[in-house]
């Protein structure tokens, strides 16, 4: 782009993108100058650096500028270095309406027209360099420069819409495990490495709940899966492991407390225009006979008059087979219907499409599973060693620890 091009850039269209105050209720004054405050890509004016960059356009020309300009390039420089790509990487993760119609069957006319002349003025704005800023004065010459690129961010972003079933947008895009607080999901940073790879043994077991997750993924009828066992069996880092594996296929994991039960409907409406796929995971689910949550996650595995959601399954996992403790006195009260109640309360399990039982290890399998976590981990000790260390102990983790590195036990755990 010729110089005088990037000035008028800069000098009419760029006004109202680099005004602190954000976007207005002006959206009639937008449409007319397409290129002023982003409409459908509103969110980046306060992504990644972008605040620093409106912060040095408005500077430019005044005695605020040098500050402005060194504030943005000590940000730019710790992400690499090119405008271009920052830019472009904020529009591409930006959570906005086109990308959320697109998912759900598509943006409509005047949507689409408003997102190409933003794209085509996002792209000419990537292209600004400092001599576009300065005007080549020689007593801003010590600052560095940045690098700019030709890109065509219209490619790149229909490119990213067609992709928006395994990729996901806003912060679907840029994380793959989440937690609930306060009703919202939160991003885990984070998340537990831990992969299909690492966990021996079981696989007959984790075959079927990966054979469950496939049909989820390519839109087949998927059901909830109950993963009960002893503890130290692996069956939460099966989880976690699933998810991990195909997080790069669209899948997602949200982990759910007991106590945050109640928020999953609404939970569920919010995901259910979402294009990807979700796994809501419970961990350690047990019940008394009294808990409300009972009837929360009853109330979820059976659906409602909405209909289940086609993208979500319950994940959860477990030490009781039957969920609810119960004991010999609650079946001395004065309940006249006592076996219906009880009946109610036990089949709960039964509830879950599919129940997978990790039981603990016999002798033989026992014996594998430390030879490959040996192996895996480096660990070098006579086999009949290992085994009396591993007999010796009540779990897998517990009878390998003494053996490996310091920095190794915590990852020999199967949860």
């Amino acid at each position: 782009m010729h110089h005088s091009g990037k000035k008028a850039i800069l000098s009419k269209q760029s006004k109202h993108f680099c005004t602190p105050g954000g976007i207005g209720n002006d959206e009639v004054e937008y449409h007319a100058h397409p290129a002023g405050r982003p409409c459908d890509f509103r969110g980046i004016l306060q992504a990644n650096i972008v605040p620093a960059f409106r912060a040095m356009l408005a500077a430019a020309g005044s005695e605020d500028f040098v500050s402005a300009a060194a504030d943005f390039e000590n940000q730019l420089f710790e992400r690499g270095g090119s405008w271009t790509r920052v830019l472009l990487d904020a529009v591409l993760q930006d959570e906005n309406i086109c990308i959320r119609k697109a998912a759900s069957g598509g943006a409509g006319q005047a949507a689409a027209r408003c997102m190409d002349s933003e794209l085509e003025f996002l792209q000419q704005l990537s292209r600004v360099t400092l001599v576009d800023l300065t005007g080549g004065e020689e007593s801003l010459a010590f600052l560095p420069r940045w690098e700019t690129e030709e890109v065509d961010f219209a490619a790149a972003y229909a490119e990213r819409l067609a992709e928006v079933g395994q990729k996901g947008y806003g912060m679907f895009a840029r994380h793959h495990m989440f937690t609930i607080e306060d009703g919202s999901l939160i991003p885990v940073r984070f998340p537990d490495p831990q992969r299909l790879s690492e966990l021996p043994g079981y696989e007959h077991e984790r075959e079927k709940v990966i054979a469950n997750t496939k049909a989820l993924l390519s839109g087949k009828p998927a059901v909830n899966v109950l993963l009960y066992g002893d503890a130290g069996t692996g069956k939460s880092s099966s989880v976690k492991a699933i998810a991990n594996e195909f997080a790069a296929d669209g899948l997602r994991l949200v982990e759910v407390k007991k106590n945050q039960l109640y928020q999953i409907p609404a939970l569920l409406d919010s995901l259910a225009q979402n294009p990807l796929k979700f796994i809501l995971f419970i961990d350690d689910l047990s019940f008394s006979a009294n808990d409300d949550n009972f009837a929360a996650l009853k109330a979820i595995l059976e659906g409602s008059v909405g209909g289940r959601s086609q993208n979500v399954v319950v994940y959860a996992t477990s030490n009781r087979r039957h969920l609810i403790k119960e004991t010999l006195s609650d079946r001395s009260g004065d309940d006249i219907h006592e076996a219906d109640t009880r009946q109610e309360l036990m089949s709960l399990s039964a509830r879950f499409g599919l129940t997978v039982t990790f039981q603990r290890p016999d002798k033989v399998r026992f014996e594998e599973i430390l030879l490959d976590l040996a192996k895996q981990y480096g660990v070098q000790m006579p086999s009949d060693q290992l085994f009396i260390k591993g007999e010796a102990s009540p779990s897998v983790p517990a009878a390998a620890a003494p053996v490996l590195p310091a920095n190794s036990s915590s990852c020999f755990r199967q949860e």
